[in-house]
């Protein structure tokens, strides 16, 4: 009997806390209102690009006799150089752009975060050695590397890119979540910690990665801008084979092929990728201000 009530009491216990961390994130988002249009802006985007498929197929529909239409109820941003609904492609175009983009951010973050961590707290000949390899991706040119992976890996999938741009991409974060693992490792509970006998991942992960988790969160969210950039410019630039549709092929085609930037009809074309990218990053810059708060207890207002 006595451990059903103090079942019962557990529950009710991680109910209130949920209930409190529930109340507490509207509260920061409600605080600001630009924070709750991020958020609006950040749902959006994502709703698009879950529901797009479902909305447009992959094969978009050719009219040559309706080139760079005027906005319409059948084309609410207009057609571009072969007729194609310009919002079908803006549609289609951020399931791979956003994908792409978490996946190189996750593998970015956890790369990062697990290497720095490691090296700050064992140091020695292991500090040294992960921070040689660091310095390596720090100074091997990003671009270039992917010219020369493109050859090998398929970038037709979000997978693909996600996954060679989170590898090339994590040094920054290591050296970062080194520097303050290595304060940290100091303080006076991890030296008590350690003199209790528990075990290094114990150590790592159950005490030392609480306290760097809002600096890893904050990164996640500006690593997803940065490989949202990284990714567009690869595709605008032509460096990747065009076998996908996303927002940096409409930019390159617009610029190089269908001279749409000589074009005054085909602003909406030219335009509606670049709007986009810029309303997503201010939606997650606003988002970033919200978890700045959550994370941080000194700027939390209670």
């Amino acid at each position: 009997m006595s451990l059903v009530i103090g079942s019962g009491k557990s529950t009710r216990v991680e109910k209130s806390v949920m209930t409190s961390w529930i109340r507490l994130i509207w509260t920061t988002f409600k605080r600001k209102p630009t924070r709750l249009i991020g958020l609006g802006i950040v749902f959006f985007f994502f709703l698009m690009a879950a529901l797009g498929p479902l909305l447009y197929s992959n094969h978009l529909a050719v009219n040559p006799m309706n080139i760079y239409a005027a906005p319409s109820w059948r084309h609410p941003l207009g057609t571009d150089f072969e007729g194609e609904d310009v919002l079908a492609q803006i549609i289609l175009g951020s399931r791979y752009v956003l994908l792409s983009a978490i996946i190189a951010a996750f593998f970015t973050v956890l790369f990062g975060s697990v290497l720095g961590l490691a090296s700050g707290y064992i140091g020695g000949k292991t500090d040294w050695i992960i921070m040689r390899i660091t310095d390596l991706f720090l100074t091997v040119p990003t671009f270039p590397l992917l010219i020369v992976l493109s050859t090998v890996v398929s970038f037709s999938s979000p997978v693909g890119i996600g996954l060679v741009m989170g590898a090339t991409s994590w040094g920054g974060i290591a050296r970062a979540v080194r520097s303050q693992t290595l304060s940290l490792r100091e303080r006076g509970y991890i030296e008590a910690v350690r003199a209790l006998g528990f075990s290094t991942p114990h150590i790592i992960f159950r005490e030392i990665l609480p306290n760097v988790a809002p600096y890893i969160a904050m990164n996640l969210l500006l690593s997803i801008t940065g490989s949202i950039y990284g990714e567009v410019g690869l595709f605008f630039l032509g460096i990747i084979p065009f076998s996908t549709q996303n927002w940096g092929v409409m930019l390159n085609i617009a610029f190089s092929s269908a001279g749409a930037i000589y074009e005054a009809s085909s602003f909406l074309y030219l335009f509606s990728p670049l709007i986009c990218i810029m309303l997503l990053t201010f939606g997650i810059v606003f988002v970033l201000d919200a978890i700045d708060e959550l994370l941080n207890p000194r700027l939390r207002k209670v």
